[in-house]
């Protein structure tokens, strides 16, 4: 059974469609559950993304993609119903997933496919659309049923229903011909040990013994199922399935890659061309240009340069974009913390505007040289793929990006994929690259980044990377990181920020490494909208003094964590289960959407002083590696 094409079941934002409810992903309507649907069955017509920076870096890693484009968006109109027909539907497609449902009268577990459950003919509003069990014997009125609850998934991003059939009857077949399934609840705790699945033959089991790593080893070979494609892996899966519950946290992670949009030029009409390349890739030749002008594409600045002038301009942008497609692997980072140190006026775009703040010497206290507001910036994401189970990516670097099996979000090889554009404003820190380096040569510190790079490489041995030991960032990000967090709670206590509005980019890389040195940290908030954001940020800087004092306040309120003495004690697991330090909710953990790496390489100890703990493995005391001393004196 699939949700008819024309069919308008729910609503989420742009950022969710990149960051939650992604390709693949499963989303919980208020009666229904569907899965989202590859790009093969997306809407044709979508505008291009301008971003040649992330578009080689897509093609790094998928040579076949040429384009990126906006996600669909509902129109304006849309509060007022939908409107209905395949050629004017707006949307992203989606399917009933799970596919077995549960009626909660008389417990009946059974496919759609068995034909025991209708849609009905309600088709608005939205949060009315369910499906009912017709033929319920225990209820007056047919009862609107729900997904059944337990999903098989394993690491290569399969996914598929729970075998019930097999696992009631322990791989056997059924000795009725025509059974049925309920699944009872035996128990009040609602938990998977007081769910029994019976068997109108006899049969039952409990859900308990599904779940577990022994227990998994009983569970079939995974069937390699990619339902979001409507297909299966060519490849035969070699993992077992591996049982999950609907709504999971770890169901699906983004693979994305993003960037901030940069002027590629200092010359002023090339900036000018940059700016409006979604209307001026479209021209072919000089005689194009006229119409632009008639219909008023070419407007401002941009109309007092000639027609010749504007179209070898065009000319060489374009040459510059193919140029950029052939570097492999780009960088990603390097140029905008080039441009973020620089802070040169003369380079400020409509999408990229700084300013460099005159700081008092206090502002050494911090190891802190340059201050930077970032007055305007357009960040850039798009999706190329995703995981289950584990995250599919730790940091932003294309050269360092990780991913675990990583399931493909189209069944041909598409020439674009989808992306997302955010407006915002941000404030950029650079530290002192002597003080940090000679931090990084202490001998305590080199003692910790050993134990930090030995639970990287335990935690990558975990998750069958090849070369485990490789890639790790080093103990500067993670004291940069730390910094970054630290810096975005304080905004969220001080300044009114949610912890879900504010954003990071971490820019760390020592002497000897390919682009290095980096040293510098970005803070920003980002909108979708064409203006971005209100200038609260920004207004924070515009006080030197008062963005002081918020740094201060910051680095002095994770000196002390509600969770102390465990999470001062706390160190990173040699046996690889956690990758961070003195680090947990109430100090460090940002929300997904906010740290670049999933909450990893966090430690409040090298940063400032601590309390002092012993290390988990050789049971001597935490050695005082804090970057800044005497905060207080």
């Amino acid at each position: 059974m699939k949700i008819p094409s024309n069919l308008h079941v729910g609503e989420v934002r742009p950022s969710q469609m990149m960051y939650t409810y992604g390709v693949g992903s499963i989303v919980d309507l208020p009666n229904l559950s569907v899965i989202v649907m590859g790009l093969d069955d997306w809407p044709k017509q979508l505008t291009t993304i301008t971003e040649p920076r992330l578009l080689a870096a897509v093609r790094h890693r998928l040579r076949h993609v040429e384009k990126l484009c906006d996600l669909p968006r509902a129109e304006s109109d849309s509060v007022a119903g939908p409107k209905f027909g395949e050629d004017n539907t707006p949307g992203v497609p989606v399917a009933i997933f799970p596919r077995w449902w549960v009626c909660p009268v008389c417990r009946l577990l059974a496919p759609l496919s068995a034909g025991l459950f209708d849609m009905g003919k309600v088709t608005y509003p939205p949060d009315k659309i369910s499906l009912k069990h017709t033929g319920c014997t225990k209820a007056k009125v047919a009862p609107q049923v729900i997904p059944a609850r337990i999903l098989v998934a394993c690491e290569n991003g399969h996914l598929d229903d729970f075998p019930w059939q097999h696992f009631v009857h322990r791989g056997e077949s059924c000795k009725m011909v025509a059974s049925s399934l309920t699944l009872d609840e035996v128990g009040v705790s609602g938990e998977v040990r007081d769910l029994e699945v019976r068997c109108s033959c006899g049969e039952r089991r409990r859900l308990v013994d599904a779940f577990g790593e022994d227990n998994r080893k009983k569970m079939p070979m995974c069937t390699g199922r990619w339902p979001h494609l409507r297909s299966r892996d060519d490849h035969k899966c070699e993992r077992k399935m591996r049982s999950i519950a609907l709504g999971a946290s770890n169901l699906w992670f983004p693979s994305s890659i993003s960037v901030l949009s940069i002027p590629s030029s200092t010359d002023n009409l090339m900036k000018l061309v940059h700016d409006r390349w979604d209307v001026l890739d479209a021209v072919e030749k000089a005689q194009d240009l006229p119409l632009l002008r008639k219909i008023n594409q070419i407007y401002g600045e941009l109309a007092s340069y000639e027609d010749a002038a504007i179209f070898k301009a065009i000319r060489d942008y374009r040459a510059r974009q193919k140029h950029s497609l052939t570097e492999a692997p780009p960088d990603i980072k390097l140029p905008e913390y080039q441009m973020l140190q620089e802070a040169d006026p003369n380079r400020n775009s409509r999408d990229f505007q700084t300013r460099r703040l005159a700081l008092s010497q206090a502002w050494g206290k911090f190891g802190i040289t340059d201050v930077v507001l970032v007055e305007r910036l357009r960040a850039v994401q798009a999706l190329i793929g995703f995981a289950r189970l584990d995250s599919a990516g730790e940091l932003t670097d294309i050269d360092q990006r990780i991913t675990v099996g990583a399931a493909p979000i189209s069944r041909r090889q598409l020439d674009w994929v989808p992306a997302s554009e955010v407006r915002g404003e941000g404030v950029f820190f650079r530290f002192d690259e002597a003080k940090i380096v000679a931090w990084e040569q202490k001998k305590d510190v080199e003692k910790y980044e050993r134990i930090f790079h030995k639970a990287y490489t335990e935690w990558r041995k975990n998750r069958r990377i090849r070369n485990p030991e490789a890639n790790f960032p080093g103990i500067r990000y993670v004291l940069l990181h730390s910094f970054a967090h630290a810096f975005m709670r304080q905004l969220t206590l001080e300044a009114g920020y949610t912890a879900s509005s504010l954003m990071e980019r971490i820019y760390a890389r020592g002497r000897g490494v390919v682009g290095g040195p980096m040293s510098g940290v970005l803070i920003y908030t980002a909108a979708s909208d064409s203006e971005g954001t209100l200038g609260g940020l920004i207004g924070l800087g515009e006080n030197e003094t008062n963005l002081y004092d918020l740094t201060y306040q910051a680095l002095e309120n994770i000196a002390l964590c509600a969770g102390d003495p465990l999470c001062g004690e706390h160190t990173p697991d040699p046996n690889g289960r956690t990758v961070h330090g003195s680090a947990c909710h109430a100090c460090l953990f940002a929300p997904e959407t906010s740290c670049e790496c999933g909450n990893r390489f966090l430690d409040r100890a090298s940063l400032v002083e601590t309390v002092f703990a012993p290390f988990e493995d050789t049971g001597e005391r935490r050695p005082p590696i804090a970057f800044i001393r005497g905060l207080l004196e």
